[in-house]
């Protein structure tokens, strides 16, 4: 796939929020690390970190804590644990058809922007929250359920197929928010595509490796909130860095530092 990639034109070159956007051949390590931590001092940067954030915990509950709700809750009976692995096929088949859908189509991204997309996942992945909350035990997460409905209640019986459902929504909005943001990276820093992308991968491991410590020790309600909560405040990052880019694409260019 590397080599069928077609080389830039000179003419596709932009001036777009890039930092020491000079010849970069050659540079090391030393100095793409350097290039890293400027661009880390970046407002842009510093907004995109929470949307990164919100992609590393909300990696960590859909690949780990999720699958374990699911297989400790007992009123699913004997197929709680079969259930386990067709839930991670349905968070496939959402992150498949969130990819194709907003990854190939470029243009509707072009002529719309990327913010609907991103809406289009706070809002699947919110109501995907809140069935969760209300269908799964709140302490699935850190132990089997036998019957403590009066210390965790759910607020409907759980139900398989409704889990199976939520299972499709978070792999669904996982897709939308990692499309758009290689989409934003990739426009926004075309010289800095390196560091960029490198800070993105930091901090979204970071905060998955936090969301895997906490994981066994809070209550599932507790695990939701802070989803919600670094939803909220990753979208409207977001929002605010891609009207800026807009703006300035509209104008010609922007620079930062």
């Amino acid at each position: 796939m590397l080599f069928v990639l077609r080389n830039r034109r000179p003419e596709d070159r932009s001036d777009l929020l890039n930092v020491n956007s000079g010849d970069q051949a050659g540079e090391g390590p030393l100095q793409a690390f350097k290039r890293s931590i400027q661009l880390l001092k970046t407002k842009e940067m510093l907004l995109l970190g929470l949307c990164f954030a919100y992609t590393g915990f909300e990696l960590t509950f859909f690949s780990g804590v999720y699958g374990t709700c699911i297989g400790n809750t007992k009123a699913f009976g004997d197929q709680a644990k079969s259930l386990i692995g067709i839930s991670g096929a349905f968070i496939g088949a959402g992150e498949i058809l969130g990819g194709a859908a907003f990854g190939l189509g470029g243009k509707l991204t072009n002529r719309h922007g990327r913010d609907p997309i991103i809406l289009f996942g706070f809002i699947v992945h919110m109501t995907a929250y809140y069935l969760i909350y209300i269908n799964l035990p709140q302490s699935s997460p850190i132990s089997d359920i036998v019957n403590d409905a009066s210390y965790y209640p759910v607020l409907i019986d759980s139900n398989k197929y409704l889990a199976i459902l939520c299972s499709f929504l978070l792999g669904l909005g996982d897709s939308s928010f990692n499309t758009q943001v290689y989409s934003i990276l990739g426009f926004m820093f075309p010289e800095d595509s390196a560091p960029a992308f490198a800070l993105f991968k930091f901090v979204q491991s970071l905060t998955a490796a936090a969301g895997f410590f906490y994981s066994t020790y809070l209550l599932l309600q507790w695990q939701l909130l802070i989803l919600v909560v670094f939803g909220v405040a990753g979208t409207l990052a977001f929002f605010e860095v891609e009207w800026k880019t807009a703006s300035a694409s509209r104008k010609g260019y922007t620079q930062i530092g």
